[in-house]
């Protein structure tokens, strides 16, 4: 390919803003609200150093994914697929039983319906999945669509649940959290005697995003038009193309290693790593934290915490005493509405990382350059959508029982798509472009827990 376009100047601060939110909404439904609180309303915050390690990780791990798309123009599954062709199959497969499990939808319509008294939340959790293919099919442009609506939940429910926390918060709650958060709990350090290692694993995995979601990243990034991604495509709506279907170019640009452009991808770079420390890393960090804290002083040492998602419902009735019924109401309307936001989220990443490795399935048996990329999105889309509903009609619709078994897969997906992602970097950037010693140290450490943890977990549930 010639080498015939330029390595963009790098933008304003605030107008690259907007990724971050994404990936940091995917993780709001699952390690943020349910997970972390949950095992901090069954154990302590004692636990809570795990969330700041797991998401402290994430950095790193979706910085070296946003490097290669910003150098290349492309997503990391296209570069990956340079390399290793048949990992399509395997980022298809494990995207679907990972995130096909509609935990996160099941938990948004159990706290809905007890807003409105409703025992049986089933039948709302199946509305729900269809309202989210009717978001996702009806928008002009997924990306723009889901960056507006990212930002108005985050921006709302974040600070809100912040309040919320400190208001209950007493100066012996201040100590058991600071004290948490270097792993000294009450009574253990790091892990609390009798917590089951799959449901930590799972929360520490889903401190962010987790699993493949992660690796979307690099998607997002593109679309935003950071760095080389200023060349690349959108994907439209379904009915956004009248009537004529959109065809994407998935294969990024090259560029010339010039100064300027080593110059201009180092700007790109230094932002970049800092628009994802402030909104991801920090704004995720906090929710975190909040979240954790609000489940500590409402319901902690509480009975009935241990039964799947009702410590969420138990905190809402918790507030209502201590404030008033309305408070405690909003509270659960704000969780059940990031819970819906998030299964949306994830399904339109789960739906980009599955069609986009289907295209290049198609784009290395038919020889062509471009593909009908969003039509293969819908599909995708739609056949969750399917799946989900199929296994709440044979009541397969525990909220918990979902996430955590979803969280353990993608806890073992993230080990891989790191271990790629890594290959990737070395292989195909050239020496300006590739990660300092420093980095690559925190990676291989990264790599390494997750190696161990996966098989600790793996040997416990083979054992058990």
């Amino acid at each position: 390919m010639a080498l015939i376009k330029k390595f963009p100047q790098v933008i304003a601060l605030k107008k690259m803003i907007g990724p971050s939110f994404i990936i940091l909404a995917l993780g709001l439904g699952s390690g943020e609200v349910i997970l972390w609180p949950y095992l901090v309303s069954n154990y302590g915050l004692g636990v809570a150093w795990g969330a700041v390690l797991g998401i402290t990780f994430q950095f790193f791990i979706n910085m070296e994914i946003e490097r290669y798309a910003l150098v290349k123009g492309e997503s990391v599954f296209v570069g990956i697929a340079k390399f290793l062709p048949k990992a399509i199959y395997w980022f298809i497969i494990s995207t679907f039983i990972g995130f096909g499990l509609p935990g996160i939808v099941a938990a948004s319509a159990q706290v809905i319906a007890a807003v409105f008294g409703v025992t049986n939340f089933k039948w709302l959790a199946i509305a729900l999945l269809i309202i989210i293919g009717i978001i996702l099919t009806v928008g002009r442009t997924v990306y723009g669509m889901m960056e507006k609506i990212t930002k108005i939940i985050i921006f709302i429910g974040v600070p809100f649940i912040f309040i919320l926390a400190v208001y209950f918060a007493d100066a012996n709650a201040w100590t058991a959290l600071g004290a948490g958060l270097i792993g000294k709990g009450e009574g253990f350090w790091f892990l609390a005697p009798g917590m089951a290692i799959a449901a930590f694993l799972g929360a520490f995995a889903y401190s962010g995003a987790g699993g493949n979601l992660n690796l979307t990243q690099s998607i997002y990034i593109k679309e935003k038009g950071y760095g080389m991604g200023a060349y690349s495509q959108k994907i439209a709506g379904l009915f956004a193309t009248k009537g004529e279907q959109q065809s994407v170019k998935l294969e990024g640009e090259e560029f010339e290693h010039n100064s300027e452009n080593i110059k201009n991808f180092k700007a790109w770079w230094k932002k970049v790593n800092l628009e994802h420390l402030l909104v991801f890393w920090a704004i995720g960090l906090i929710s975190m934290v909040m979240l954790m804290f609000l489940a500590y002083n409402t319901v902690y040492g509480s009975s009935g915490n241990a039964e799947g998602i009702k410590f969420v419902i138990s905190e809402g009735n918790q507030i209502s005493d201590l404030t008033s019924p309305f408070l405690g109401l909003i509270f659960l309307v704000v969780v059940g509405i990031m819970l819906f936001q998030t299964q949306l989220g994830i399904m339109d990443s789960t739906s980009r990382i599955m069609s986009e490795n289907a295209a290049i399935e198609k784009l290395r048996r038919s020889g062509n350059k471009k593909v009908a990329l969003s039509k293969i999105y819908y599909i995708f889309v739609w056949a969750q959508i399917t799946f989900g509903v199929i296994l709440f009609l044979f009541n397969f619709y525990d909220p918990r029982s979902l996430i955590v078994l979803g969280a353990v897969i993608n806890a073992f997906a993230m080990l891989v798509h790191t271990i790629l992602v890594t290959i990737l970097n070395r292989r195909f950037l050239a020496k300006p472009f590739q990660p300092k010693l420093w980095r690559k140290l925190v990676i291989y450490l990264i790599i390494a827990f997750f190696a161990v943890f996966s098989a600790v977990v793996f040997k416990a549930e083979l054992f058990s």
